[in-house]
């Protein structure tokens, strides 16, 4: 992916209105962890989508909509259970594309699985809603696992026996393994992204390499940006794919820009999405030597 690709891929109609170029819900937050479902649901918007609604607990929802007064909230009473999830699956449908998992820690795992299992929605499953997974518990979705979460997926999908080549292998010959060992996961229209120093992205028939990204990116925050560019480009075009491609290529992109505007790493996640607002000096920065 290029700028220009991604600037088509954000291209609406001059005659849409509110709400035509998508409207995204995302799930999660928790007491102890505000912050990233707030970066989730802001970088959803930089995406270029028209909506952003943030379901979350009331104390968490209080909080982000008095950081933001950009982010709808859906203000849930009480924990994340199963109970809760039998509703949140049915108020996901007035939604193009779901994102569960920022902040909304373990202690979710049950209502997560629900959700993901129950949901036909096109989703982005991020952070603790892939800890209690399998490969085969996923449809529709772009899954964003880093590499310790990644590795747990696989135990849990008794794919362990190719952990041992993962862990030597270079991106090309990891892509390869994951293509080939995960046939049923991606032929159930889903896109993996497995999060490193180069991006691996695959689909069914599909790979991409994003290099773009530098050692900064290990702050926290911004795997939560990555996963909300990826739901709001996905509640805009409605393709996974290209989704999950754009959201690694600009998150790393940013990255890179800020790395040479600060030089040093004292970026942090939210500078990404203050910078998401203007490709063309980012590229004009990049380009300075």
């Amino acid at each position: 992916m290029n700028l220009k690709q991604l600037q088509k891929l954000m291209e609406r109609k001059k005659g849409s209105r509110k709400g035509e170029n998508g409207h995204a819900l995302v799930i999660g937050g928790s007491e102890e962890f505000v912050g990233a479902v707030t970066l989730a649901g802001l970088g959803a918007l930089r995406a270029g989508c028209d909506l952003v609604t943030v379901a979350a607990p009331e104390k968490v929802a209080w909080a982000v909509n008095a950081y933001s007064p950009d982010l709808i909230t859906h203000k849930v009473k009480g924990a994340f259970t199963v109970k809760l999830a039998k509703d949140i699956v049915k108020f996901a449908e007035k939604f193009e594309a779901v994102l569960i998992g920022n902040g909304i820690t373990q202690k979710a795992d049950k209502f997560c699985q629900y959700f993901i299992k129950k949901s036909p929605r096109l989703k982005v499953v991020d952070a603790d809603a892939l800890k209690g997974m399998s490969f085969k518990d996923f449809q529709n979705c772009i899954i964003t696992p880093n590499a310790n979460e990644l590795e747990m997926l696989l135990i849990n999908s008794n794919k362990e026996f190719i952990l041992d080549k993962l862990r030597t292998a270079n991106a090309k010959e990891k892509a390869d393994l994951l293509q080939g060992n995960l046939r049923y996961f991606l032929q159930n229209n889903n896109v993996l992204i497995a999060k490193g120093p180069t991006d691996i992205i695959l689909s069914r028939n599909r790979i991409a390499f994003n290099r773009t990204g530098n050692q900064g990116m290990t702050k926290g925050g911004t795997g939560d940006v990555l996963a909300g560019l990826a739901v709001g480009f996905l509640a805009k075009t409605g393709d996974l794919f290209k989704s999950a491609v754009a959201a690694s290529y600009v998150n790393g992109l940013i990255g890179d820009a800020l790395l040479k505007k600060t030089k040093g790493y004292s970026f942090i996640a939210s500078d990404i999405l203050n910078d998401l607002n203007s490709f063309q000096d980012i590229e004009k920065r990049l380009k300075k030597k």
